[in-house]
């Protein structure tokens, strides 16, 4: 993870684009007297934003955590 002021975000924009989406790297823009905000790739972010749909609900949470179990225990079929 990166910390970067805007400022220097704003003169290297490119670099640190690049960094984000070809080393999966965050870079985390701090701003003088404002919020800083953090800058992800649409991969990890469309990633992210998955696993809240699939966590946001009970039933396929709970579903996502019997199947860890299983394949845990080793109690999967493998299909031909």
């Amino acid at each position: 993870m990166l910390a970067v002021s805007y400022s220097t975000l704003r003169n290297h924009l490119k670099d640190y684009c690049d960094k984000v989406c070809d080393d999966n790297e965050t870079v985390i823009v701090t701003r003088k007297d404002e919020k800083n905000v953090v800058i992800i790739s649409l991969e990890d972010y469309n990633n992210m934003m998955e696993n809240l749909f699939v966590m946001s609900n009970q039933k396929n949470y709970e579903r996502l955590l019997e199947s860890r179990r299983q394949i845990e225990s080793g109690e999967t079929i493998e299909k031909l």
